[in-house]
């Protein structure tokens, strides 16, 4: 919004301000070159106030939270399935002349499952790398080749890999994808979705527990209590900056290399879980060390991280590195308002039976 903002753009912003993610009172940031209506994706009336003049379509919405979403099933149908249609229904009812030029869908990693692996016997692993919960109630946290099951080593995921979502976010995001894909072919709307992995960065929500592992992390350090980390710590991300999200989102506006495809939107680098955990106590300046639980969640996958080779291709190549993104991540977190929802959020998943393995080990 700002980088649009800066370049001259007209920017129309339509948000929930959801309580979760904002607090009861929300004060969101707002921008005073933009245009702010709050509304529901869901409500046709709003979507159209929000689409008169708009050129391009930057379709964010949705409710996010891998562990929330298995068991708040039609909640994340209705606002991220429902909802992107009721904003497609909205383009469609505009005169052939008057609708946006493109659309720019967020879509997710998460619609991978589990990335690329390689077997040094077998060869390359896109599917049958899934982890039994027989092997994870044992700790044994490593997928194994379905042929040989010998150790795997990780690979950057690439766009052409089989999808295998494995929880009802995932779904949710893929319907997106697939909808806003299908409905831009079938008008002639050039369309492009973005497999977003770990965004982070400054504005982030401090008091979602659903709201991606940096953020829930700074929650807890910042409330001296130390980062809670599943499994033994060791499954890897892909962390891509807001400002480099941001960035994409504006070449865009002016590129057609991506129309009707679908991109990875992530760095290509790999990071521990727990080397994000301690690189954020340091930066933080705090004395703990990261609560290694142990046990796992349904629905997580153990490794994902970006091949961005079709992004970088059609001329796109993401600058923030790791180390620059959290500091300013943590600079902007000391200014802003911290709740540690983290214990709530454990408990009602432990509750559900959606946390499980870490009893007699």
């Amino acid at each position: 919004m700002d980088l649009l903002v800066s370049k001259g753009h007209a920017v129309t912003v339509l948000d929930l301000w959801e309580k979760q993610v904002h607090g009861r009172r929300p004060r969101p940031y707002r921008n005073p070159g933009a245009r702010y209506l709050v509304g529901d994706v869901r409500r046709l009336a709003d979507v159209r106030r929000a689409l008169g003049g708009v050129e391009v379509v930057f379709h964010l919405a949705a409710q996010v939270g891998v562990g929330q979403s298995m068991y708040e099933i039609d909640r994340y149908i209705d606002h991220n399935v429902r909802g992107t249609g009721r904003v497609w229904e909205a383009i469609l009812a505009l005169q052939k002349q008057k609708r946006p030029r493109r659309v720019v869908v967020a879509s997710s990693m998460s619609i991978y499952g589990e990335g690329m692996y390689r077997c040094a016997a077998c060869g390359p692993m896109s599917s049958g790398t899934d982890r039994p919960a027989g092997r994870l109630d044992a700790g044994l946290w490593e997928p194994v080749c379905p042929s040989c099951r010998k150790a795997l080593t990780p690979l950057p995921t690439p766009e052409e890999k089989p999808l295998a979502c494995a929880s009802v976010y995932a779904v949710t995001k893929r319907d997106q994808e697939e909808l806003c894909l299908a409905l831009g072919r079938a008008y002639g709307l050039p369309t492009v979705a973005l497999r977003f992995f770990n965004v982070y960065g400054p504005r982030q929500s401090l008091l979602n527990p659903y709201t991606g592992a940096m953020a829930i992390f700074l929650s807890q350090i910042l409330n001296s209590r130390p980062p809670t980390v599943y499994e033994d710590g060791r499954q890897t991300r892909d962390f891509v900056s807001v400002r480099d999200i941001a960035r994409c989102g504006a070449w865009l506006v002016e590129s057609d290399r991506l129309d009707g495809q679908v991109a990875n939107l992530g760095t290509g680098r790999a990071v521990s879980i727990l080397e994000v955990a301690r690189t954020l106590i340091r930066l933080c300046g705090a004395r703990m060390e990261p609560e290694v639980l142990g046990a796992y969640r349904a629905g997580d996958i153990r490794h994902c991280s970006a091949d961005i080779r079709r992004l970088k291709g059609a001329g796109f190549t993401p600058r923030v590195d790791l180390t620059t993104g959290m500091r300013e991540l943590v600079a902007w977190a000391r200014t802003s308002r911290a709740v540690d929802a983290t214990r709530k959020a454990q408990g009602e998943l432990a509750r559900r039976h959606l946390v499980r393995g870490a009893e007699g080990r």
